[in-house]
This record gives C-alpha cells, structure tokens and sequence, in this order.
C-alpha cells in the first residue's frame, strides 16, 4: 500500500480488491454522465474486475481516506505498441474523485504517482481520454501537462 497526501491529510493508495467494486462503481456513477452509464448489475462489474484483475498490464486503483472509506480510483495499463520507436503508453482511464476530496490535490498526487509508475514500468507517454463534457476534467488535466493533442472517436459494437 502506498501513501499519497493533499491537503494536509494522508490518503492510502492500494491495488482494488473485489471487495472494492461496489465503492469503484458507485465513484463511477457519481456524476451525469455516469448515472445514464452504470447498471445496478454487481455481476457484470465483478466480472469485468475478474478480468482486470487477471491481466497483467492493468492496474486498479482505490484511493482511501483516513477512516478506509474509498474516495477515490483510477485504472492503468500499459499499451507496448510498435509506434514511436516501440514505445510502451501508460493508458490512465475511470480517474474518479468523490466530491469531498475534489480541489484538495489528491487528484495530482494520484497523477503524480501514476505517471511514476507507467516510467518505473517502461511507460514514455501518458495518455487519457475524458469525455468532451467534462471541461472542468480538462482543465485539470492541461495543469498537469496534458495536451489535446488528438480527436478520439468512438463506435458501439
């Protein structure tokens, strides 16, 4: 487990276990766009953990305050690719704040940490996609570095 601090006080970063699913999904539904998006189906949420979980280039994240409730998570996974000399990308996704910690910092120590992590594990580029709503997420991204370098495009299958 590691340690993360904002805002004077000390937050626990850990890889989520299943038990954690339920506070990662309700972290997810906790905002417009999540509400219309998430499912009360615990199955297919276990099951998507499962495979996560399994999978060696992932990793999730649950961020704890100081009573071990869950405010916080993020998933990361390593992409090798042939592309830039056959670099390997650090992919941050499902980067999530309950309201309480939102503006304290936890958000860039979180950030922070993870980009130390895609380099410790070969990573040359972050990168993360946030929907094109969410202006405040980009903001926050832009200050920490973070270009809008592309236009994403997504498709149903």
């Amino acid at each position: 487990m590691e340690q993360l601090t904002a805002d004077g006080r000390a937050f626990a970063l850990a890889r989520a276990r299943r038990d954690d699913v339920g506070a990662i999904v309700a972290l997810l539904a906790d905002d417009p766009l999540g509400r219309e998006r998430e499912t009360a189906d615990r199955e297919q949420y276990l099951a998507a953990f499962d495979r996560i979980d399994a999978d060696p280039q992932q990793l999730l994240l649950v961020i704890a305050d100081e009573g071990g409730d869950v405010c916080g998570t993020l998933q990361l996974t390593l992409i090798p690719g042939l592309a830039r000399g056959g670099a390997t990308r650090l992919q941050i996704e499902a980067v999530r704040l309950a309201a309480g910690v939102r503006g304290t910092g936890l958000g860039t120590a979180a950030l922070n940490w993870a980009h130390a992590w895609g380099r410790r594990h070969g990573a040359v580029l972050a990168q993360l996609t946030s929907d094109a709503t969410r202006t405040g997420a980009h903001r926050f991204y832009a200050s920490l570095g973070y270009a809008a370098s592309h236009t994403g495009f997504k498709r149903p299958l």
